[in-house]
């Protein structure tokens, strides 16, 4: 039981609250919308100007509990040592007939950036940008590993199915082969001051900047290089 619905149920003895019934009309109860906006405003007086990377979360205020409505407008305040560094209990009153009161807890929530899957997403397939969008989520429901800027997925190769609407983790992803095994590419060499470019064939697959092995054409001979694109592998000094 939520601290919302426990405190209100209390209030339930004094005749503020009506149990869910058919015969209770939603002309006859308190908007809960607005009771938990009006909490989010008093909150808000408590905290200097929250960033564009936070909000508040309010409540929620048990769905179940119908406060009967209030006569007068209902009133918000914050009791002393019901505030603390990220969130506020705020209660809430009725000044009028029939007197209720609830307690509602905000906090501030961080949020952040988060990469979408715009689609379904195969095994396999290189992720481009139609393959992705972003959204503002809470930082507090994020999975661990979750990619804040989309250009960081674009270009990368998927290791797993992603549903539509997935949350892309760098779980799911994998560096796009930069050449193949049996593909011809060129092989740079720095000798001094000069580069030497040769024609090799890929021995093994190989991802952007890792280490593949590679035939040089012309002699024959097996060497290790790094994979810098597609087509070109740079010889690792010997």
């Amino acid at each position: 039981m939520t601290l919302v619905s426990a405190l209100a149920t209390g209030a339930t003895q004094a005749a503020g609250v009506t149990q869910t019934t058919g015969a209770t009309q939603a002309t006859d109860t308190q908007d809960v919308a607005q009771l938990e906006a009006l909490a989010q405003s008093q909150a808000a007086q408590q905290f200097p100007p929250l960033t564009d990377r936070q909000r508040f979360l309010v409540g929620p205020i048990d769905a179940r509990l119908k406060l009967v409505r209030c006569s007068l407008p209902p009133t918000a305040s914050v009791g002393a040592g019901q505030h603390m560094r990220d969130r506020v209990t705020v209660e809430l009153r009725c000044p009028g007939t029939p007197a209720w009161h609830i307690y509602v807890p905000v906090k501030i929530v961080g949020t952040s950036t988060v990469t979408m899957a715009a689609r379904a997403v195969v095994v396999g397939t290189v992720l481009t940008d139609k393959d992705v969008r972003t959204e503002q989520r809470d930082v507090s429901e994020l999975p661990p590993g979750y990619i804040d800027d989309p250009t960081v997925a674009i270009g990368l190769t998927a290791s797993r199915p992603i549903s539509s609407g997935a949350v892309i983790t760098n779980q799911y992803l994998v560096a796009a082969k930069a050449v193949q095994r049996g593909q011809e590419v060129t092989l740079v060499a720095d000798i001094g001051s000069m580069s030497v470019r040769m024609a090799g064939r890929a021995l093994s697959d190989g991802l952007m900047n890792q280490r593949v092995k590679v035939e040089n054409l012309s002699s024959g001979k097996v060497v290790e290089g790094i994979a810098r694109s597609e087509q070109v592998v740079e010889i690792i000094a010997q």
